[in-house]
């Protein structure tokens, strides 16, 4: 059964302006019914991560925050604004970025024109330069083509692009999936720092211990609801119930 809203808002994360809030979201995939009333809140400056087995709904989730999926209804504000009804070129205007699973890194531009693709919707991105201290690989990599890059450095690549943007909402799908460790590492010392600027962070990750080290909650997405949500101190006192929604 899913935990109601206002369970879900009593148990957020105290002082955090609210900057994301989800209630009754459902989307559908043609025929194909997947979200049943997801509900969520994320406070200004957090990460929180969706936690759930594989086909829970979590991407989905995302995407249609994000606005790119065809059908979805229920309510989805941002920084105040219902986005339900928006095209997703509007919702990206208001400072929201997305990154697909699949990186979204397009093999017939360069580096350098994936990275300066996307327009810049707000003030506030990082700079060029700024990115390239994050991802020092991006910059060595610039003439060569986005997908010859290897799997972390696409990912650098990704989340460097929407970085560049002005959105103050990151929305990362599955960004350490089949990278080495020490790539992982750098990409959760990445999310740290992007937390301690300022940046609100919603991370679908079905590594749990990586969601661990950067996360300060966990929605546990199950059957296409929400069906409970652990703060990040609590995570390691609640490790045998996790396990039985992950089916670890």
């Amino acid at each position: 059964m899913a935990i109601e809203a206002t369970t879900l808002e009593r148990k957020a994360q105290a002082g955090t302006k609210p900057l994301l809030k989800v209630r009754g979201l459902e989307a559908w995939y043609g025929e194909s019914h997947v979200l049943h009333g997801i509900d969520l809140d994320v406070g200004e400056g957090e990460v929180v991560t969706l936690l759930g087995r594989n086909g829970a709904g979590k991407t989905t989730t995302l995407k249609s925050i994000m606005g790119v999926i065809g059908k979805r209804k229920g309510s989805v504000s941002f920084g105040g604004q219902e986005t339900i009804g928006l095209p997703s070129r509007a919702i990206a205007r208001l400072g929201l970025g997305y990154v697909p699973e699949e990186r979204g890194i397009y093999s017939t531009l360069s580096v350098e024109e994936n990275l300066m693709l996307p327009p810049q919707v707000k003030p506030g991105g990082l700079s060029v330069a700024q990115i390239f201290e994050l991802f020092p690989n991006i910059k060595e990599r610039l003439r060569s083509q986005g997908t010859k890059l290897s799997g972390g450095e696409q990912q650098m690549l990704a989340i460097g692009r929407i970085l560049r943007t002005g959105a103050n909402l990151l929305l990362l799908d599955e960004p350490t999936e089949g990278l080495a460790p020490v790539i992982i590492d750098q990409i959760g010392a990445t999310i740290r720092m992007l937390k301690q600027k300022g940046f609100t962070i919603v991370l679908v990750e079905q590594n749990f211990r990586f969601a661990q080290t950067v996360a300060d909650r966990h929605y546990i997405v199950e059957q296409g609801k929400v069906i409970d949500m652990i703060p990040n101190e609590e995570l390691d006192a609640n490790i045998d119930k996790l396990h039985g929604y992950l089916g670890v």
